[in-house]
């Protein structure tokens, strides 16, 4: 069959290079993703992201976040044979006709801001192109999934929506609870991202998408990005690819096949689906799909 590009919306392993636990060149390191598998997985751009963990939040969220970014500069200056920073659109026309794999820089959590706009110019400037608005607490934004609290946006969190729709940066809005994800779309003038969700009403995890979210994020231009947790795709007990080609087909069925993509989770995550277990094993994937039916435009518009 056909050999396919990737493009992942979601993977964690910045941490672990920032820690100094890996060097993201080994697959003898461990984790699930790095830069020898990713070849092997056909990975093409790979959305990186920074994620604040709860340790430090809220008082060292900002320079913790500053660091993971300096670290994704410092990851791609000693890969700048083979990887290559994403911040406009001639960048990814240069990507797709040269050898490199992508970067484009996220930050997975709003902390990075404190409640300081300004450091949403800062942190374009610095690269980042995606900003998830909350992990699964509550920041200067708003509420995320794991709050009993459910409100929407803050006014914060209004001026900071406006902000990234005039810088041109990816709304993604994967642990925003359901009050602000309807915020969110109603005063988005770009379409927007759930990087790394999957389907609530085959898996009903707050995490992931119901039907109508679904729906609206498609009437919108948007696109969500499955999550390769067995936690997301079955709740309990081990997941394998079906599972996967499952949440696929459901999410095509509501929302369209242009609003579908993928968002690993990888190194996020404890567990992954068998055959799944790493970012070199996309390539099954893209069989699965076929053996389930995908035309090869349909495979190529998921991957």
């Amino acid at each position: 069959m056909a050999d396919y590009w990737v493009i992942d919306g979601h993977c964690d392993s910045l941490i672990d290079y920032v820690d100094g636990l890996r060097t993201l060149n080994n697959p003898q390191e461990g984790g699930h993703w790095d830069l020898v598998r990713g070849r092997q997985g056909n990975l093409k751009l790979q959305f990186l992201a920074a994620f604040i963990e709860t340790k430090y939040k809220p008082e060292r969220a900002i320079v913790r976040g500053l660091e993971l970014i300096q670290g994704a500069h410092k990851l791609l200056k000693s890969n700048q044979d083979s990887l290559m920073l994403i911040k406009e659109k001639k960048d990814l026309d240069l990507l797709f006709s040269s050898n490199k794999m992508g970067v484009l820089l996220s930050v997975e959590g709003g902390e990075i801001l404190g409640n300081h706009l300004f450091l949403l110019d800062t942190i374009y400037e610095l690269g980042v192109r995606a900003l998830g608005l909350t992990w699964n607490q509550r920041n200067a934004i708003g509420d995320g999934v794991g709050e009993s609290t459910q409100g929407s946006l803050t006014k914060f969190g209004e001026e900071v929506i406006g902000k990234m729709n005039d810088l041109g940066m990816i709304v993604d809005v994967s642990h925003l609870n359901e009050a602000g994800f309807w915020h969110v779309l109603k005063i988005s003038t770009q379409p927007i991202i759930a990087s790394h969700s999957c389907a609530y009403a085959l898996c009903p995890h707050p995490r992931n998408l119901t039907d109508a979210q679904l729906k609206e994020l498609a009437e919108k231009g948007g696109i969500v990005g499955v999550n390769f947790y067995p936690e997301f795709l079955v709740g309990k007990g081990e997941a394998n690819l079906e599972d996967v080609i499952t949440h696929i087909k459901h999410i095509v069925k509501i929302a369209g096949i242009n609003s579908v993509a993928l968002g690993s989770d990888y190194d996020g995550i404890e567990a992954t689906p068998s055959g799944l277990e790493d970012v070199g094993k996309f390539g099954n994937l893209a069989i699965s799909l076929q053996e389930a039916g995908f035309t090869q435009e349909e495979i190529e518009k998921i991957m």
